[in-house]
C-alpha cells in the first residue's frame, strides 16, 4: 500500500493539480502502473493519512495534494511520534524507577527473612538453655541436698557419740 501511495504522491508532485478520481484512475496505470481498481483504495488511505485533501463539489469529490501540505503533513506526523517518544520514555523511566523500588523492598523483605529466622533461632537456643539450667538447677539443689544431708548425717551422728 505504502508503495503505491508513493506513486500517487508523485502524480500529484509533478503535476500540482487537482483531479477527480477517474482522471487519476486513467493516469495511475499509464504512468505508475498502478491498476486502476486499486488507485480508490490508495487515494482513500491518502486522504485518511491527511496526505492529500478532498473536497466535494456537486457530485464530483476533487482530490489535491501541494507539496507543502506533505511537508506540513510529515512535520505533524513528527511531532505526534516525537510527543509519543517523550511518553514512551517518561513512562520507560517511572517504571525503572518502580523496579528499583521494587528490588529495594524485595531486599528489605529477604532481610526481615532471614533477622526473623536468626531471631527464632535464637529464641529456641534460649529455651534450650533454660531447659539445661532447670536441670542442672535440680541436680545442683539434689547434690546440695544430699551434700547437706551428709554433713547433718554426720554431726548429728557425731553428736550422738
Amino acid at each position: 500500500m505504502k508503495f503505491f501511495q508513493h506513486f500517487i504522491m508523485k502524480i500529484f508532485k509533478h503535476t500540482k493539480d487537482v483531479f477527480q478520481l477517474k482522471d487519476l484512475e486513467k493516469i495511475a496505470p499509464k504512468e505508475k502502473g498502478i491498476t486502476a481498481m486499486s488507485v480508490k483504495e490508495v487515494l482513500q488511505s491518502l486522504v485518511d493519512d491527511g496526505m492529500v485533501d478532498c473536497e466535494r463539489i456537486g457530485t464530483s469529490n476533487y482530490y489535491w495534494a501541494f507539496p507543502s501540505k506533505a511537508l506540513h503533513a510529515r512535520k505533524r506526523k513528527l511531532e505526534v511520534l516525537e510527543s509519543q517518544l517523550s511518553e514512551g520514555s517518561q513512562k520507560h523511566a517511572s517504571l525503572q524507577k518502580s523496579i528499583e523500588k521494587a528490588k529495594i523492598g524485595r531486599c528489605e523483605t529477604s532481610l526481615v527473612q532471614m533477622l526473623a529466622k536468626e531471631l527464632s533461632s535464637l529464641w529456641n537456643q534460649t529455651k534450650q538453655l533454660k531447659v539445661v539450667g532447670n536441670l542442672t538447677s535440680r541436680q545442683a539443689n539434689k547434690v546440695a541436698k544430699e551434700a547437706a544431708n551428709r554433713w547433718t548425717g554426720m554431726y548429728h551422728n557425731n553428736t550422738d557419740k
